[in-house]
């Protein structure tokens, strides 16, 4: 017997309690972006073991998003959700506790778990809680809460690192997210889990986990033999995966909603093209203001503000939109608007004007408000309410494999550039051309994404 949601709850306390942890997820991740420079500083990190502090956070949520997300449709999407903010609220406070960078990093990676948890299961709820007429413009909602995020992250962000430190970034964290779990626990009672009859894929899960974690930090560490060896390791884990999927009776990933559903499929594909060619923008830009351009890091937040700004004010607006005309069409246009910006962005040197920059950031912020949220809306959209937590775990998987593919891009070029050398006033010229090319690279990526998105045929909805 299906297990569905109290009829009387609460959906305005619940979508209030959702956004905010989306906020808050976002808010974390770009603020410790624009911290970097100062983490860096107090434990002697190089440009590239500082940006394992990022990819710790992104190696355990894509390990752990697919089976959170199962685990949602199975014991309680909320059950996993609340979890997910217990244990995302306690690493933050281990995270400003932190002594040294292994401990940050291991910090983070129990972060990324509990981050796992809520973004494979926030989504699925919404999708459950709402009619397909209204589902556009609560995940519009939502997804404009991850820019607001954004654009908060760079100017808070920045002055608690200049005022307080680095360290105070989580300690913010940790109030919010006392107060969600307060909130959730007084006043949400309602719960969600259509596929409770079904039984948990174990081994699935398992081989899934191991071959992520293998082909993420194999791409993390490219061009470095060891690094080849386990991407190759992992993608070998992959297809041992998908092979062990087919067929098996209850599995964590279906695979036949690849195979069999067009849309669902090229949607998922185009998030993870869109997230590899975005997502280091601001870990690129957060160094070149601050060392290149010798910005302080509140000065710096204030204009990579323009970008998330930008994104939240247009997200709302497009996830409303697609409720009504055939989200392929908007998040092709918003793919090929970030292929434009981004072309801009490959000519950053010392001499870039900032009006320069934040039109270039005007332009990504455009296109990814007008891809992401009619793109979340037509993969939500197209699967059974049974799938809903997969579904919300595919995508979220995608934006972070694409988020880890990007860091490990823009971390490859610098160590050709720079290798293991700090940033330093003596090579600044070569950070400035890395940059350049990880730009170039990304603009690439962006406009083979604008097929992609197109190719996924005509809208799908299931009630």
């Amino acid at each position: 017997m299906k297990n569905t949601a109290v009829k009387t709850v609460n959906t305005s306390m619940l979508m209030t309690v959702i956004t905010v942890t989306q906020f808050l997820s976002a808010f974390m991740s770009a603020s410790v972006n624009i911290a970097l420079p100062h983490i860096a500083k107090d434990f002697s990190m190089s440009a590239v073991e500082s940006s394992w502090v990022v990819m710790s956070f992104l190696l355990a949520t894509g390990m752990f998003l697919v089976p959170f997300g199962k685990m949602g449709d199975i014991y309680g999407r909320m059950r996993i959700f609340v979890l997910g903010n217990i244990i995302f609220t306690l690493s933050s406070l281990f995270c400003a506790l932190s002594t040294n960078e292994l401990m940050l990093i291991a910090s983070r990676f129990s972060q990324g778990i509990g981050g796992a948890m809520i973004m494979s299961t926030g989504m699925a709820i919404i999708t459950s809680a709402f009619p397909p007429q209204a589902r556009g413009k609560m995940l519009g909602i939502a997804v404009s809460a991850v820019y607001l995020g954004l654009t908060a992250a760079p100017v808070l962000g920045g002055i608690l690192t200049q005022t307080f430190g680095w360290r105070s970034i989580f300690m913010i964290s940790v109030g919010l997210g006392i107060i969600i779990i307060l909130t959730i626990s007084l006043t949400i009672k309602a719960e969600w889990r259509e596929a409770n009859q079904e039984k948990f894929d174990t081994t699935g899960s398992v081989i899934y986990m191991i071959a992520v974690f293998l082909l993420m930090t194999g791409f993390s560490m490219l061009p470095k033999l060891p690094g080849i060896l386990m991407a190759i390791t992992g993608i070998a884990g992959i297809i041992a995966f998908v092979l062990y999927e087919i067929k098996v009776e209850n599995p964590v990933l279906n695979i036949h909603l690849f195979r069999k559903n067009r849309v669902f499929a090229f949607s998922n594909f185009a998030a993870l093209i869109n997230y590899a060619a975005t997502f280091a923008i601001t870990f690129i830009l957060s160094l070149f203001l601050q060392y290149v351009k010798g910005l302080q890091p509140s000065d710096a937040g204030l204009l990579l503000i323009t970008q998330p700004a930008v994104m939240a004010a247009t997200a709302s607006f497009a996830g409303k939109l697609s409720d009504k005309v055939d989200p392929r069409l908007l998040s092709s246009v918003g793919m090929g608007i970030i292929t434009i910006g981004l072309v801009f962005l490959c000519f950053l040197d010392a001499g870039t004007s900032n009006l320069f920059l934040i039109t270039s950031l005007v332009i990504v912020g455009l296109g990814f408000g007008t891809f992401s949220s009619p793109n979340t809306n037509s993969v939500m959209g197209s699967v059974e309410k049974r799938y809903l937590g997969v579904a919300a775990a595919t995508i979220s998987t995608m934006r972070v494999l694409g988020q880890i593919f990007s860091m490990a891009v823009a971390t490859m070029v610098y160590y050709m550039f720079l290798g293991n050398a700090k940033i330093s006033n003596t090579n600044l010229i070569e950070f400035s051309q890395g940059s350049s090319v990880i730009f170039i690279i990304f603009a690439i990526l962006c406009f083979f994404g604008i097929f992609i998105s197109l190719a996924r045929g005509g809208k799908k909805t299931h009630q």
